[in-house]
């Protein structure tokens, strides 16, 4: 994922550098210079406590590690999610800021004698789970910088909140890891004095530029909200507190000679209640909700966003035919009655806009928004820490999936207010423009490509589609090629695995939590006999129908009897399963109604 620090995790990293492991207790030993704190957990009680490392014995085994994630009950109780290994991909502002790269799950079990054959099957599928979120690209932390909030709101901040530990003041929304640390969170004394704390950055790049011989910091962070999360076609719209599906705020930032500037966008599912279930075909047709108050969570889900980012202009990039058409039509009326002023819809059709590769027609939509970006501003702090602009507000993008088509969006609009600041902080002299600079560009482009990805990644399982024109300002026939085959990796995963994918969201995340009972879980509900004897028949006539063109009977009349019997047999059962369509693809199995509506 390049640098990217999208969604997974703002790795709840405790400052550690070293487990003891003892048959009766885990003890962390803190990486602080000087620091003799001693993180004790006892295998048995589960509880945590503070010692020194005079009380580490000498018998314990000693593993080097880079932080912990937090602890989670299985069906074999509890166990701790450690980083073993890291990456360093940058420095902000001083802050040293790292990739965690490797993790151990460790139980505080001895063994698993006590289970079940079906609860150790079980048990193996959780941890699993677990693994599969652990290994998905993008966990970045940074041990004593808070990246959970951008730079306007750290500078607005009172001198309560700077005394908070990086936890307790973290923006929960990006706290991937959140239930992870439920338990040390409950301790003060703990958390404080080893520096636990979680931050859930989607993608971060930090590279050094030059233009004019000036050298700068450009820095591109995405902060994925824990929120409503999973993939792309089991989590759509909002849940009932308006929380939306794929958010995502990104920040671009500038640091210059002591000066910072900052630009803020977010993205974020159409904000009602909508859902798109796979069920094998290509597009699955979108269903808006008739029994929900969508205003009601329209409503709620603009409060809090203008609660935190102020002014709102909604850009929807989706159809405005076909399928995608009554979705827009929906979320037209709903902002339409929120005229309040702080509230201002744009609809602008991508597709039909840019279709036959004209691609510059987007800077229509640049052009018709510049006012409307001029009046939003920027942050900026000047090299003597003064206060000189402010953010008033933010754009919020969207298309179906908020990935490819928004993300093209989200790059033209930041390089406008890049264009700005840097002239303001004189880097650009007067007529220059970026989009001159080959060097910086470059860096440029590649960077909100990754960062597209990275979300990608994420909520649909592949890369990003359109990226060649992120990368390169253009559309190209290769592009338009890998495009194609991203489609068909995105159409088979989110068929055949993503109800996996989901449940290991809501595993990690605590939307679903291990009884502790020795009672069944959601995981032993078998599919019904139609998923294995559909397929095997419609293989079995689909097979026979080629066996009979290959092996001609004697006359052609009675090879012709043969291959129509077989193919319509063929035909008929795949019918079947597309009908059934929703019977036949990976569903998740341990999410709560409210998701799965």
């Amino acid at each position: 994922t390049g640098s990217r620090v999208l969604s997974y995790a703002h790795c709840a990293s405790v400052c550690f550098s070293s487990r003891h492991t003892t048959p009766e207790k885990f003890f962390i030993e803190a990486c602080d210079e000087g620091a003799d704190a001693v993180l004790a957990i006892d295998r048995v009680s589960n509880e945590m406590t503070l010692t020194g490392k005079k009380d580490v014995p000498p018998s314990a085994v000693t593993r080097p590690i880079c932080g912990i994630m937090g602890t989670i009950r299985l069906v074999a109780g509890m166990y701790l999610i450690v980083i073993t290994r890291k990456r360093n991909v940058g420095s902000l502002l001083g802050h040293a800021v790292w990739k965690a790269v490797d993790f151990d799950v460790i139980s505080y079990k001895k063994t698993v004698l006590h289970l079940s054959e079906i609860q150790s099957q079980e048990n193996k599928t959780f941890l699993s789970m677990i693994n599969n979120v652990l290994t998905t690209d993008g966990f970045y932390f940074c041990t004593d910088f808070d990246l959970t909030h951008t730079l306007q709101r750290l500078a607005n901040t009172s001198p309560d909140f700077q005394e908070m530990t990086l936890l307790e003041r973290a923006d929960q929304r990006f706290v991937w890891n959140w239930n992870l640390l439920r338990e040390l969170a409950a301790q003060p004394e703990v958390t404080q004095t080893t520096k636990a704390f979680m931050q859930n950055v989607l993608f971060i790049v930090m590279k050094p530029c030059r233009i004019n011989g000036k050298i700068f910091e450009w820095i591109l962070i995405s902060r994925r909200s824990c929120f409503r999360a999973g993939v792309r076609y089991y989590v759509r719209g909002i849940d009932s507190e308006g929380h939306a599906a794929n958010f995502v705020e990104t920040e671009q930032i500038v640091l210059y000679e002591g000066a910072k500037a900052s630009f803020v966008q977010t993205r974020g599912s159409m904000p009602f209640y909508w859902s798109q279930r796979p069920n094998l075909k290509y597009k699955p047709k979108p269903i808006i909700s008739k029994t929900t108050n969508h205003m009601d969570g329209f409503q709620r889900h603009f409060d809090s966003q203008v609660l935190i980012y102020g002014k709102q202009t909604i850009l929807n990039l989706v159809n405005q035919k076909g399928s995608e058409k009554p979705l827009e039509q929906v979320f037209a009326k709903m902002a339409s009655s929120m005229s309040n002023g702080l509230l201002n819809y744009i609809a602008f059709d991508f597709h039909k806009e840019c279709s036959h590769m004209r691609w510059d027609r987007l800077q229509i939509l640049v052009d018709a928004v510049a006012e409307t970006q001029d009046e939003y501003g920027y942050f900026m702090v000047n090299s003597d820490g003064k206060i000189v602009a402010q953010e008033k507000g933010v754009f919020r993008s969207n298309c179906m999936d908020c990935l490819d088509r928004t993300n093209v969006i989200q790059s033209l609009l930041a390089r406008r207010s890049l264009q700005s600041q840097l002239q303001r902080l004189g880097v650009l002299n007067v007529g220059q423009r970026i989009d001159e600079q080959a060097e910086f560009e470059k860096i440029y482009k590649n960077a909100w490509a990754d960062n597209a990805n990275a979300c990608a990644v994420q909520y649909a399982g592949t890369g990003a589609l359109k990226t060649d024109f992120t990368r390169t300002g253009k559309r190209t026939q290769w592009g338009l090629l890998m495009d194609g085959w991203n489609s068909m990796i995105r159409y088979y995963k989110n068929n055949f695995s993503d109800g996996f994918r989901q449940d290991s969201i809501d595993l990690f995340l605590g939307n679903f939590a291990v009884d502790e009972s020795d009672g069944p879980t959601p995981l032993r509900v078998q599919k019904d006999w139609k998923f294995l004897t559909l397929p095997i028949i419609m293989l079995v006539a689909f097979s026979m129908c080629i066996v009979c063109l290959l092996m001609a009977g004697d006359t052609w009349t009675e090879t012709l009897a043969y291959v129509m019997f077989w193919g319509a047999a063929s035909a008929i059962t795949a019918a079947i399963i597309m009908f059934n369509g929703q019977d036949f693809v990976d569903a998740p199995k341990l999410v709560h109604k409210e998701k799965m509506d």
